[in-house]
């Protein structure tokens, strides 16, 4: 298949059920990255919906969104370089070179065509070198649960989970999710498991380091598409100050939309989905009433 070209996804790989029925209702294909490939899903029709999803992730990550999304919209959702099934980028990538990467894949994939843009955490951060990348083509930029903004990141202690196994890299995994992605341990289900287990033996690509700097938001400060954020309340890389962080995006652009979901945590799109996809709802509103 040449790049570019869509088909469909058989989806025989994914370890849950539920995983295994939404990659069979995408379409894949595959655009340059590196020396090989990156590669792309996607879900629905309409006006293009760009989905980045956070480090050491995949597509997965927007798992509880994209069937309520893809119901008016065209979404697409890459695997970042060196994350889920794509290849690595070139030796040394930053986010703005990944960007890059991501503006010349969606060159082919969407000619002619505008889009809307959303990205999570570390995709966040590539989101933002993307639009700053892409001005003609970016409608609009959303960050969810974002770091490299400029301001300290509260610590998350993770353990390491590559050396394990069975029911000792459940428990890590598990513990893992606690400490950084959700703010209820209670929400942590066996879809989630399943995906951090997958994610975390294909992840490649190191992006931590990234949130301490503000790399994001000089990336925002060079783009020029409108521009809104989304965090849950009790986001681990931003708690107790997530107000700071809506303050922030509020100053770096005129009439950016910011949006706080009580009681979440980093992983807000999953752990609130269905008022995560209501803030992005109304976010996208003006945007897709022009659809």
């Amino acid at each position: 298949m040449a790049f570019g070209e869509w088909g469909r996804n058989p989806g025989r790989d994914e370890p849950h059920p539920i995983l295994k029925a939404a990659a069979e209702q995408a379409a894949r294909t595959e655009t340059p990255c590196g020396a090989g490939s990156l590669v792309w899903r996607a879900w629905g029709k309409g006006r293009p919906l760009v989905l980045l999803h956070g480090g050491s992730g995949s597509w997965r990550h927007w798992l509880r969104n994209i069937p309520v999304l893809a119901a008016r919209r065209r979404v697409l959702c890459p695997d970042l370089p060196g994350l889920g099934d794509s290849d690595m980028p070139p030796q040394g990538a930053t986010p703005a070179i990944i960007g890059e990467i991501l503006r010349d894949g969606l060159a082919m994939l969407l000619p002619g065509q505008g889009y809307d843009l959303v990205g999570f955490s570390f995709g966040a951060l590539c989101a933002g070198h993307l639009a700053a990348a892409d001005h003609d083509r970016c409608l609009s930029l959303t960050v969810v649960g974002a770091g490299a903004l400029g301001l300290q990141r509260s610590p998350t202690e993770l353990v390491k989970v590559r050396h394990l196994e069975g029911a000792a890299r459940e428990e890590a995994n598990r513990y893992n999710l606690a400490e950084l992605m959700f703010a209820d341990p209670a929400r942590i289900d066996e879809a989630a498991l399943a995906m951090q287990d997958l994610h975390t033996r294909r992840a490649r690509f190191k992006s931590k380091g990234y949130a301490n700097t503000d790399s994001l938001k000089q990336a925002i400060l060079r783009s020029r598409a409108p521009l809104a954020c989304i965090y849950g309340e009790q986001d681990a890389i931003a708690r107790p100050h997530v107000p700071l962080r809506l303050e922030l995006i509020r100053s770096l652009r005129e009439g950016a939309r910011t949006e706080m979901i009580p009681g979440a945590g980093h992983w807000v799109a999953y752990e609130a989905a269905k008022e995560f996809n209501a803030a992005l709802a109304r976010i996208l509103a003006p945007e897709s009433a022009a659809a």
